[in-house]
């Protein structure tokens, strides 16, 4: 299988898995890396070609977005951006080896959530007698939180995010889904803008061009067969891949 071909595919999967449940970087990340980039140019290269596909998702699900508790989504997406960018900054500067070794308890810790947090939400609020709701502010401060992390290296970022607004509103997975997808679609676009300025994303054209057609067409497919599920199931496959990339990054550390 030629080079074109694999990342082509791999896009195709990445577009779909960040429109179904999220993990999308964990397959074209590996899959620019087997075609020869550099780990940080892939990163960057990877972030660049899977916008396409974000935002072609997020059109998808534009008439199924959902506020996040009482926060703004203006605030919410702007919050994003602005942590995309900074941690897009962070990975042209600082070295990946400690933050690397994190990701993999920050991923456990988000499937574990995933699986359990409307369970414990709920426990809680009947405990306390109502319910349990982060504030705005706690919300915007986590999603920057979240953002600078999907700046700099993007892994099940929308996983965490799902795991954080279920264990602090609630809220859940299938209805938060279309959310997920336009700030993950937000977090990238501003990763992209300074990745295209201050990166060599644009040094290997036809890797590039590959994963991006692929990610848009996987985008879509996956953003259009998401809306179908049912409520159960959608959450099924979001938690199976929370589960399955946590493993992967395991072994792979």
């Amino acid at each position: 299988m030629s080079e074109t071909l694999l990342v082509l595919l791999a896009g195709v999967a990445a577009g779909a898995l960040n429109a179904v449940g999220g993990g999308g970087t964990f397959v074209a990340l590996p899959a620019l890396v087997a075609a020869g980039l550099p780990p940080v140019t892939a990163n960057a290269s990877s972030t660049v070609a899977l916008v396409p596909g974000s935002v072609a998702s997020a059109w998808v699900y534009r008439r199924d977005l959902a506020p996040v508790g009482d926060t703004s989504t203006r605030a919410l997406t702007t919050v994003s951006v602005l942590g995309g960018g900074l941690g897009a900054g962070l990975l042209l500067t600082l070295p990946a080896v400690s933050f690397d070794a994190a990701v993999p308890w920050l991923l456990a810790f988000a499937t574990v959530v995933l699986a359990f947090g409307r369970r414990v939400s709920r426990a809680v609020s009947e405990a306390r007698g109502h319910a349990v709701g982060m504030s705005p502010r706690a919300v915007l401060l986590g999603q920057f939180l979240l953002a600078v992390y999907g700046g700099y290296f993007g892994g099940a970022v929308g996983i965490m995010m799902l795991a954080v607004w279920s264990i602090g509103l609630g809220l859940d997975t299938s209805t938060g889904n279309p959310m997920r997808v336009a700030q993950i679609t937000a977090i990238y676009l501003s990763a992209t803008g300074l990745f295209l300025i201050a990166s060599d994303a644009l040094g290997a054209p036809r890797l590039l061009v590959a994963m991006l057609v692929g990610a848009v067409a996987g985008g879509v497919a996956g953003a259009r067969i998401a809306r179908r599920l049912p409520a159960w199931l959608l959450r099924a496959v979001i938690l199976t891949t929370a589960v399955t990339m946590t493993v992967l990054y395991f072994l792979r550390g």
